[in-house]
């Protein structure tokens, strides 16, 4: 006999009812996904998930992750009717009032509304993460369930396992698994034996094309049996006593799990079920009306919940859910009883705060002719830092040793299943699902890390943009920066990555141009909260700067500052990273003959926007217009300090395959191009 009741079906009804209805509204959006999907999101919102409504930032509440996001009327409606507290996402804090009231359904896909057409984690509470590109949300659930992996492994003590246990939920359809991010992450995912994750599969054939036969013919369930994961199926999307029952199924198992789930896309309608014309556009008034009377609903009514819905949910998800949160809030005063130190770390943790003397260890360099790259000392200063900060996690797509962002101190250790508290994660040659993994981890507060190859930028270029939309404090440390790679060639020597990532908003964007910059550049990095950040380091050695000669490196926090102290110089160099030498080289020969440079470091423009004009003008002087930019990337952009008339010594084409010593004169980046460029801008 079935256990669910004909409440459980009139509460499937207003999910889907809910979704038409707003769609049509907003004569905009995807109706067919959540009409199909209402069974199975209602069994684990109101049957199964451990997620208290009070309190949408309580840390082990079970997450759920929609990454096939154009269908987010679905996640609205449930967080409407679960009555999901209102908060201040971005600051992690309870406001008044709910998230969705009906008004903000109503307002789908509206300017200012919180119902945007993807949803949006820092805007609406009760969004875990926010997913618009395809599969993206599967690589965000994999992080997830690293954290809580990561979390229990590292955190928890005997007696006390029951604070790291919660599971991450989530729904897919057949666009994600096209992807080929969530294929990298489901990959990984076998690989570490995550086992608290359920993923739904959506196998309902439609995308915008029509039948997924014109493009897509695998057996997607073998394709994870491959991976190493757990495959159920069910065969009927209506079958909620087989859905509860195979997601029981799946917390059973040392594997995580996909739900083969077969669903009607647009379930209920007459003319538009299980076509193309379900996905992407309203059904149409008249075919509502249809629908509605399908299901025995009101015909001429919108926005409908009848009497006992919102009890169903309360009696539901909520009492489960305080239920859970109560008893998990008793056991952590006695954790941090018994374990102070360790429950400070956690309380940290969830406010993106770092411990007390995060930085003690972060070192000095002495000045150096020959210097180090600073890949290398990025090595040095992330190691110093990572041993003081417990939940820094990361590592590299297979690249550590080029990187060097391997954590090496004792105690560090691998992530795996049989180590869940390593600090190291071997993200393998997966830049993109690296990258969506991140965000998961930085979205269950880990400060996580990732590394690779700046040219690899463009396979995890999505992720990077979702985790500044997002507003996530992850780190990337990309090394290889310029034609520096040398004989590598023009595949692998950046050109335009630098500049192309200075164009994402709320991304910042540092290169060091020695090892005090790089370790002031981890400094400020690390006490970020709502940004992420890329490094960007050399492979070839850099003199490190005598800092008792010129400015201190601490200037990189301003984004740009003045090396030197130039009253009315002839010309002013300016530069980033490994050319930064190169400037203090010419400033040296053009002193020489009389002609005085004046030097900037420009590690980060995105930081010296960010200034007053006042100091701004006082590091690159409006009235000097004899001005020279080095850059071994794209001249484009740099006209905004060079000026109308200043030099641009810079990339316009791409690399070549030559030993470092004969590409640089061959692109110009020698001081003598620099000096020459220097007196002909300063008229000598």
């Amino acid at each position: 006999m079935s256990s669910f009741t004909a409440l459980d079906r009139t509460c499937i009804n207003t999910i889907r009812t809910l979704a038409m209805d707003a769609v049509q509204k907003a004569n905009s959006g995807h109706p067919g996904a959540p009409m199909g999907l209402a069974p199975v999101a209602y069994v684990l919102w109101n049957r199964v998930m451990n997620y208290d409504p009070a309190d949408p930032f309580w840390p082990n509440r079970d997450r759920f992750v929609l990454s096939n996001g154009h269908g987010s009327m679905l996640i609205y409606s449930l967080i409407h009717l679960a009555q999901i507290k209102n908060a201040d996402m971005h600051h992690a804090k309870l406001t008044e009032g709910v998230s969705l009231p009906m008004e903000q359904l109503q307002r789908f896909r509206q300017l200012g509304s919180k119902t945007p057409g993807h949803p949006e984690c820092d805007l609406t509470a009760g969004v875990e993460t926010t997913t618009g590109p395809l599969g993206t949300g599967v690589g965000n659930i994999v992080g997830m369930a690293i954290a809580q992996k990561w979390r229990a492994g590292y955190y928890s003590r005997p007696g006390f396992e029951a604070l790291f246990d919660h599971r991450v939920y989530g729904i897919c359809g057949d666009g994600c698994m096209m992807e080929g991010v969530a294929s990298e992450a489901a990959s990984l995912a076998g690989h570490l034996k995550l086992n608290n994750i359920t993923l739904v599969y959506d196998d309902n054939g439609i995308t915008i094309d029509g039948h997924t036969h014109l493009a897509f013919s695998e057996d997607v369930p073998a394709r994870f049996a491959a991976y190493g994961w757990n495959v159920l199926r069910v065969q009927d999307g209506n079958d909620i006593d087989a859905m509860l029952k195979a997601i029981e199924d799946s917390k059973k198992s040392d594997k995580p799990t996909l739900i083969a789930l077969k669903t009607v896309i647009g379930y209920g309608s007459p003319n538009k079920a299980d076509t193309h014309a379900a996905h992407g556009e309203p059904l149409g008034a008249d075919e509502i009306k249809l629908t509605k009377k399908g299901y025995g609903w009101p015909e001429e009514q919108s926005f409908l919940v009848p009497d006992g819905v919102y009890d169903s949910f309360k009696s539901g998800m909520g009492a489960r859910g305080a239920a859970a949160h109560a008893a998990w809030a008793k056991l952590f005063a006695e954790y941090k009883a018994k374990f102070p130190k360790e429950a400070s770390e956690l309380e940290a943790m969830e406010r993106r705060e770092l411990p007390a003397g995060w930085d003690k260890d972060i070192p000095v360099f002495p000045a150096d002719a020959k210097g180090l790259a600073t890949r290398e000392s990025s090595g040095t200063v992330l190691n110093a830092i990572a041993k003081n900060v417990p939940y820094m996690v990361g590592g590299s797509a297979d690249l550590n040793p080029s990187t060097k962002t391997y954590m090496k101190f004792e105690g560090a250790g691998v992530f795996t299943s049989k180590t869940p508290g390593g600090r190291n994660v071997h993200f393998g040659v997966r830049e993109h699902g690296m990258g969506a993994i991140m965000n998961g981890m930085a979205l269950s507060k880990l400060r996580s890390y990732g590394s690779g190859f700046l040219i690899f930028s463009d396979y995890g270029r999505p992720p990077i943009r979702l985790a500044a939309i997002m507003n996530l404090p992850v780190l990337y440390v990309f090394t290889h920066d310029s034609i520096g790679v040398g004989e590598d060639g023009p595949t692998h020597q950046p050109i335009e990555q630098i500049m192309s990532m200075r164009m994402i908003p709320n991304l910042i964007v540092i290169r060091p141009g020695d090892a005090n910059e790089v370790a002031e550049a981890y400094r400020f990095a690390l006490q970020q909260k709502h940004n992420p950040v890329v490094l960007c380091m050399t492979r070839q050695a850099l003199p490190t700067l005598d800092r008792t000669k010129f400015a201190p490196a601490s200037g990189l926090t301003k984004g740009g500052y003045a090396l030197n102290d130039v009253a009315n110089p002839d010309v002013v160099l300016i530069a980033t990273g490994s050319e930064v030498p190169l400037i203090v080289d010419a400033a040296e020969k053009l002193a020489a003959e009389g002609i005085k440079a004046k030097l900037v470091s420009l590690p980060s423009w995105e930081l010296f926007e960010k200034q007053s004009q006042e100091y701004r003008d006082s590091v690159i002087p409006p009235a000097v217009k004899a001005r020279v930019c080095v850059e071994m990337g794209t001249a484009m952009g740099w006209e905004k300090y060079a000026g109308e008339t200043g030099a641009i010594i810079a990339m316009r084409s791409f690399g070549a395959s030559a030993p470092l010593k004969d590409l640089l004169p061959h692109f110009g980046f020698t001081t003598a191009a620099v000096v020459a460029a220097a007196k002909k801008q300063a008229g000598k």
